[in-house]
């Protein structure tokens, strides 16, 4: 049965000469992995570089519940990305942030609400014009609401922030893992702006690295089997 729904591409392998397996993150049906053959020849149908990490795509597919192995009748690119795939920040945010969310999501089922966001800040790193050194930042900790660890902004005026329990505390917690101030208001202003508004305080290079290891430390802490993030070394080589 043919089904019409949106996509986001998480991760493209080569299954042959000229086919590929890509596993998309759809509206309808969650993750699914869908073999697609003969992308890299000329008069292919669907090409191979609409199946680049990160792609919008609207699609038409075959879904048969019981196959772990989807196939896809049409698919283009909507919208068409126009600064991502030439801009060599943009494009270092998206590799950045396509290695996180298919290390959160590989096994998700349908979320709308999820699949709504990611979409749209996409779009939105798309088109954004400035305040891309913290985009990755504030992307990050939205996620968290979607995942079901958003920080808990009770006692927001609490000194530290305790990266287990995901809270701030007025007391430093028993272990190594939280954030101190001056890293608590850093942080609490990228929970409280969004990706336009710039921070009141600029945060300087050393700052931006030091909290990116301490979110994905706490990425680690309440995502099971998250492991390590290898492509944000170059994002920090990128955004210095």
């Amino acid at each position: 049965m043919l089904h019409k729904t949106r996509g986001i591409v998480l991760k493209n392998t080569n299954y042959s000469e000229n086919s590929v397996i890509v596993q998309i993150f759809t509206e309808k049906f969650g993750i699914q992995s869908y073999l697609i053959n003969g992308v890299k020849k000329p008069k292919a149908k669907i090409k191979n570089n609409i199946l680049q990490p990160l792609h919008l795509l609207e699609m038409v597919v075959y879904h048969k519940q019981a196959s772990n192995l989807q196939r896809v009748a049409e698919a283009g690119q909507l919208p068409l990305l126009q600064t991502i795939p030439y801009d060599i920040t943009k494009s270092s945010i998206a590799l950045f942030l396509n290695e996180v969310v298919y290390k959160c999501i590989r096994h998700q089922g349908p979320d709308e609400a999820l699949f709504e966001f990611i979409f749209r800040s996409i779009e939105l790193l798309d088109s954004l014009q400035k305040n891309l050194n913290i985009f990755h930042l504030h992307f990050l900790l939205r996620l968290t609401q979607y995942l079901g660890f958003y920080p808990e902004l009770i006692n927001r005026n609490y000194p530290f922030f305790d990266l287990k329990e995901g809270c701030f505390v007025n007391s430093i917690p028993a272990h190594r893992l939280f954030l101190q101030t001056p890293d608590t208001s850093y942080f609490l202003e990228l929970l409280t702006s969004n990706y336009t508004e710039a921070l009141k305080t600029p945060l300087q290079g050393f700052e931006k690295k030091y909290l990116l290891e301490r979110i994905l430390e706490y990425y680690q802490l309440h995502v099971d089997g998250f492991g390590e993030i290898r492509s944000h070394r170059i994002l920090e080589e990128v955004l210095q």
